[in-house]
C-alpha cells in the first residue's frame, strides 16, 4: 500500500494552514505553520499567484492531506460520489468521514489520523465484534466501534481523552467514553466538517 513517508509538517506549511497531522505538536509553538508561514521551497517566499486551476488543485491536495489518501484513491472516492444520490461535495466528504481511521481519530482515541490508521494496521480496532484491519474500512449507520490492546494502549487513550475532554464532539457519533466505544448514529452530512474545505473546487476540478 503506498503511503506518503516524507516530512508532513511540509504538507501544512505547502497549503499554508494546519491540517493537523502531528497530532499535540500542531498546538504548540513547536508547529511549523506558526514558525514559518510560507511555502517550502528555495522559492517559498516569493510571490504567488495560482491560476483557477491551481486554486481548485490546491483544494484537491488539501482534502487528501487532512484524510491521509493517495491520488488513486482519492479518485475512487471521488467517482463513488458522483454516482451517488445529492450533492456529489458533500458525498464525498461524507465517505472520507466514515472511513475508520478518521471515526477513531473523531472518538479521540487517537491524536491524529496517522496514529488512528497505525492503531488500526495493529488490529485494535473493532466494529461490530469483529477485529478489523483496514483503515479505509467504511463504517455504516448503527456500527458499533470499539479500540482496545495492551495496557500501554489503554493509557494512551485515557491520556487523550482526558487530555481533550472539552472538545466538541461530532454529533454523528454516539461515544462512550468509558469504555472506548462510538455508535454511528447516522451518516456525517456537509455541516458535521468543520475544517475549512471548498469541495466544489474539487467537483470543477475532476469535471473538466
Amino acid at each position: 500500500m503506498a503511503r506518503y513517508n516524507a516530512a508532513v509538517c511540509r504538507l501544512c506549511r505547502r497549503e499554508k494552514m494546519k491540517l493537523f497531522l502531528k497530532g499535540s505538536r500542531c498546538y504548540t509553538p513547536k508547529c511549523a505553520v506558526e514558525r514559518r508561514e510560507y511555502v517550502p521551497g528555495m522559492h517559498g517566499q516569493g510571490r504567488q499567484k495560482l491560476s483557477d486551476y491551481g486554486v481548485q488543485l490546491r483544494e484537491k491536495q488539501k482534502v487528501k492531506r487532512i484524510y491521509g489518501v493517495m491520488e488513486r484513491q482519492f479518485k475512487f472516492y471521488f467517482k463513488n460520489a458522483s454516482r451517488s444520490k445529492g450533492v456529489t461535495g458533500a458525498a464525498l466528504l461524507s465517505m472520507l468521514e466514515t472511513r475508520l481511521d478518521n471515526v477513531l481519530y473523531r472518538m479521540g482515541v487517537a491524536a491524529s489520523r496517522a496514529e488512528a490508521r497505525q492503531v488500526v494496521r495493529h488490529g485494535h480496532a473493532i466494529v461490530n465484534k469483529r477485529q478489523v484491519n483496514i483503515p479505509s474500512y467504511q463504517v455504516d449507520i448503527h456500527d458499533v466501534i470499539t479500540v482496545g490492546g495492551s495496557e500501554k494502549m489503554v493509557e494512551r487513550y485515557k491520556g487523550l481523552l482526558e487530555q481533550n475532554k472539552d472538545a466538541k464532539r461530532v454529533e454523528w457519533l454516539d461515544f462512550d467514553a468509558d469504555h472506548f466505544k462510538a455508535t454511528v448514529k447516522k451518516l456525517p452530512e456537509r455541516s458535521d466538517v468543520q475544517m475549512p474545505i471548498q469541495e466544489q473546487l474539487i467537483v470543477e476540478l475532476y469535471s473538466k
